[in-house]
């Protein structure tokens, strides 16, 4: 069986930076980080900083084609997933594995698409929360990848375990992928959109009753969508999902509260707007999920009417001078 030595990694945000610092130490010049033009500037005059170390990396852009990747991760935003589809082209080449760490549960079908199933690996990211503040990024080493194919015996998830286990790279390979994928995914959806609208850590979250009984009840639309897909055991999902609730650091927060106090875009339409789809074609009423999706647009909107008058100002004061 062949190993796994080039490592290409597509996305420097708050998860992609735990690894591009974990795989650049283990793997040096076998490693990459494929970014585009505007983005390769940006690292290079001002350094991603991982827990107050200045990051070296050595970057590719998409545009290069001597470099051909064993294993490509992809750790963008949803926002993000197409172009990044677009981007790793020049390095895939006929066994190279691809595995995508974005929540939600729909990525791994839009890669398949442009790339085959074959290549693919479920896969995505669980752990404490990281912190990123302009280009610096904190975090406490708490971190696991999770990953299968459907069939779990698969050569890709046997390349896969021994790259990670030369590695030193947290990792988990689940009994069923698929399960624990819309495991996470219903996490995501019950904890991140509710604490991004009402601005509450993991403890205030798990202390409040009124939020905890809220919160079961988007779990119970994600249920419900769950079982419509064909996922196996969904009758225990909730109760499997109260107990990773439990086990967050109190004051950690979630990222899509970090992504709405920063001021960034969120990632609503993966997991509201994923929840809503699928209960449009199964049938499924979703009424939490429709009212946490609007409210998170009204704060998105309202975040760009600030920012545009702030330019403005800016602009008007400017022109003053």
């Amino acid at each position: 069986m062949k190993e796994i030595k080039t490592i290409l990694l597509c996305g420097l945000g708050a998860i992609g930076t735990i690894y591009a610092d974990k795989f650049n130490r283990c793997s040096g010049e076998n490693f990459r980080v494929l970014v585009d033009e505007s983005r390769l500037e940006r690292y290079l005059q001002n350094p991603v900083i991982y827990n107050g170390k200045t990051m070296d990396f050595n970057y590719v852009l998409p545009s290069e084609s001597d470099f051909k990747a064993d294993l490509i991760i992809i750790s963008t935003k949803f926002s993000g997933l197409d172009c990044a589809i677009r981007n790793i082209k020049n390095f895939v080449k006929d066994d190279t594995i691809i595995m995508s760490l974005l929540n939600g549960v729909t990525s791994e079908d839009i890669v398949a698409a442009a790339y085959g199933k074959e290549k693919l690996l479920y896969s995505y990211f669980i752990g404490h929360s990281s912190v990123r503040t302009g280009n610096s990024i904190t975090h406490d080493d708490v971190n696991t990848i999770v990953f299968g194919a459907e069939n779990n015996l698969s050569e890709n998830v046997l390349k896969v375990k021994n790259f990670f286990d030369i590695s030193g790279i947290n990792y988990k390979i689940p009994d069923d992928i698929k399960h624990a994928m819309w495991l996470k995914f219903m996490l995501n959806v019950c904890a991140n959109q509710p604490t991004a609208i009402l601005r509450m850590t993991f403890g205030e979250m798990l202390e409040n009753k009124h939020f905890m009984a809220f919160a079961v009840n988007i779990m119970k639309e994600v249920q419900a969508v769950a079982k419509a897909e064909g996922i196996n055991n969904t009758e225990s999902m909730i109760d499997e999902t109260l107990v990773h609730l439990s086990k967050m650091i109190p004051d950690g927060k979630t990222s899509m509260l970090q992504d709405v106090e920063a001021g960034r875009k969120t990632e609503v339409a993966m997991f509201a707007g994923t929840v809503i789809d699928f209960g449009k074609k199964h049938n499924i009423q979703t009424p939490y999920n429709k009212i946490l999706k609007e409210m998170i647009e009204i704060i998105e909107e309202n975040q760009d009417c600030k920012r545009l008058k702030n330019l403005c100002k800016s602009k008007y004061s400017s022109e003053k001078l």
